[in-house]
């Protein structure tokens, strides 16, 4: 405890880091305060039916991204979902399309058009959204509940609900540039956070009654969610460690190489990206029903069941595969060859070249195959929770998205606070060793 206070002490001495940890916060409570802010023309008091509906299922987890705004009308209830579909888009783009390839090696320029290319594709799709959002809003509410109706509340609507994306989006990047942590990562997960005080407390009072299982049944909960969090914990920092020899040269009067160095390969190297895109996948067939899970029928129907054998199945396939293909495309063994061989490095045992890049690809594969099946596992761990008996919004909790983001966010903000420590001689956050965090956000983009 002690070493926690002192640690507490150093960050606030430290002027910089001390600016960006209240700056991000400042970011995230106006980020929070407009997930509250309704759209004008509906009334606040009357979102109860809206609100019922975003309690479980896929609707759920929409709202839970969105920190509840999605529940709230609110002016953010798209929340940063569209860009991050837009970036997704835009990675997918970068491996067929030689434009994008090209502005990929231009470095720092490039970079800036493809953010500008990201977020212009962010309004089209934020502009497609909004219809359908303010369509279910007019199907779940009754009439009473528009304060004014026609064609002006629609498009005035829209560009309230395109404008706030947008807005969203420009608070998670100052948060990158100005605050601690990857600004659109910390906003996802603070919406994810937001709605945890809320689930936990439902869930213990429901227990805590005459069928519930009582407390016993709610401490088995926690031990279990407990586990599941450290589960996921190995899953994001789990490495094979290849080693590298680098050969001796001579340099006029200086010796170079010589050494070993290990290269780490992460056993999830695809982070959250396959499950976010098998479960956009997932929300197609409710998307073509226009969101009423009620009157929905056949496929439809089986894959709006987040409970139901197919949607897990085809979940949790859907999932290996993306994972094998998020990993091909972020782990280039060709490139990781050509790199050791312009340093002189090799690996012992292998022959550079072509034997390098088999035997990297041989190794990513071994790992990814049990990675892929354990992130699967994850991704349907809240439909047995629910089975179980535990709540839909607090069900969320016990793996899938919302955890491999909370332990990836959590992760690489501490280990971004432990470097400016580090660099300025103090202590770490942990005494036993730097923080394993990723190299880049769970869900950076």
């Amino acid at each position: 405890m002690r070493g926690l206070i002192e640690t507490l002490k150093n960050i606030y001495r430290i002027e910089d880091l001390r600016n960006r940890i209240l700056t991000t916060l400042g970011f995230i409570l106006i980020y929070r305060l407009g997930a509250h802010v309704v759209i004008p023309g509906v009334d606040p008091m009357q979102l109860e039916q809206l609100q019922a509906q975003s309690q479980g299922g896929i609707m759920g987890i929409l709202n839970m991204f969105s920190g509840g705004a999605f529940a709230n009308a609110s002016i953010f209830a798209l929340g940063i979902m569209p860009y991050i579909s837009a970036s997704i888009v835009i990675q997918l783009l970068s491996m067929a399309i030689p434009y994008f390839q090209r502005l990929q090696r231009e470095g720092e320029s490039g970079r800036k058009k493809i953010n500008q290319i990201t977020r212009y594709l962010t309004v089209l799709i934020t502009a497609g959204q909004a219809p359908s959002y303010i369509a279910n809003l007019k199907m779940q509410l009754p009439a009473s509940a528009f304060v004014m109706d026609g064609g002006f509340f629609w498009i005035s609507s829209i560009v309230i609900l395109v404008s706030g994306t947008l807005f969203v989006m420009w608070l998670g990047e100052r948060i990158t540039d100005k605050g601690i942590g990857n600004g659109i990562s910390l906003l996802i997960m603070i919406g994810i956070i937001a709605r945890l005080p809320f689930s936990l407390f439902a869930e213990f009072f429901s227990r805590i009654e005459e069928q519930g299982g009582g407390l016993v049944a709610f401490l088995v909960e926690m031990v279990v969610l407990f586990l599941v969090f450290v589960a996921t914990i190995a899953l994001v920092q789990g490495t094979r460690r290849i080693p590298v020899q680098y050969a001796k040269r001579v340099v006029g009067n200086k010796q170079y190489g010589g050494v070993r160095q290990y290269i780490p390969l992460k056993v999830n190297a695809a982070g959250v990206m396959p499950i976010i895109f098998a479960q956009a996948l997932m929300f197609i067939p409710l998307m073509l029903s226009n969101f009423d899970t009620e009157t929905t029928t056949g496929i439809a129907a089986a894959f709006s069941d987040m409970t139901g054998f197919w949607y897990n199945l085809t979940f949790a396939l859907l999932v290996i595969i993306f994972t094998y293909f998020y990993t091909a495309i972020t782990i280039n063994p060709t490139q990781m060859a050509e790199d050791m061989k312009k340093n002189n490095g090799f690996i012992p045992g292998v022959k550079p070249g072509k034997k390098t890049v088999e035997f990297l690809d041989a190794v990513m594969s071994r790992i990814t195959l049990p990675g892929s099946i354990f992130l699967a596992l994850v991704a349907i761990l809240p439909a047995f929770a629910m089975i179980a008996g535990v709540n839909n919004q607090f069900a969320q909790f016990f793996g899938g998205t919302s955890l491999l983001i909370l332990v990836g966010v959590v992760l690489d903000t501490l280990q971004q606070i432990e470097s400016h420590l580090l660099m300025r001689h103090y202590d770490g956050l942990m005494k036993s060793g730097r923080i394993k965090g990723r190299p880049g956000s769970a869900v950076t983009i």
